[in-house]
């Protein structure tokens, strides 16, 4: 079973990881280049997508913008057959224990500790962590990646 984690931000990106591997990839600049991202990932696969949210601050067209992208991967996820469920940023973020508060850095500096042989950016970082939250709480061995085996 490849888990995958997906920070859903026009900044975030998507991780995986694959027969033990972890890959990541920025969010592409299209939406072409993204749904290729999913497609080459081999099956059966299941991915966290991190839940969309609006932020203190932010504006209209940003949060328009957040909110196209988001539903954009939803689509995704559902037309290569990838089953998903969504978690919170505070949910996956307590049980990797790097609570953030928003600030990047402290995600950046966890995942480098937990991939130390992956270059790991701001782009990553939250896609890279929710991803290994996926694996610690859907493992291979896990009731509930049993049940999409056949995916």
């Amino acid at each position: 079973m490849i888990i995958i984690g997906i920070d859903p931000g026009q900044s975030g990106g998507i991780a995986a990881i694959i027969d033990g591997e972890a890959v990541a990839w920025k969010m592409p600049d299209t939406e072409m280049d993204t749904y290729h991202i999913f497609l080459e990932i081999p099956h059966p696969a299941f991915a966290l997508l991190e839940r969309a949210q609006a932020y203190p601050g932010q504006g209209v067209s940003s949060g328009f913008k957040y909110g196209t992208n988001y539903g954009f991967l939803r689509c995704c996820l559902i037309a290569c057959g990838i089953p998903f469920e969504e978690v919170s940023p505070a949910k996956w973020q307590r049980v990797m224990r790097c609570e953030s508060g928003g600030d990047k850095g402290v995600t950046k500096q966890k995942a480098q500790q937990l991939f130390p042989r992956l270059k790991i950016t701001h782009a990553t970082a939250d896609a890279l962590l929710i991803c290994e939250y996926g694996r610690r709480t859907y493992g291979q061995n896990s009731d509930k990646t049993a049940l999409f085996q056949d995916f």
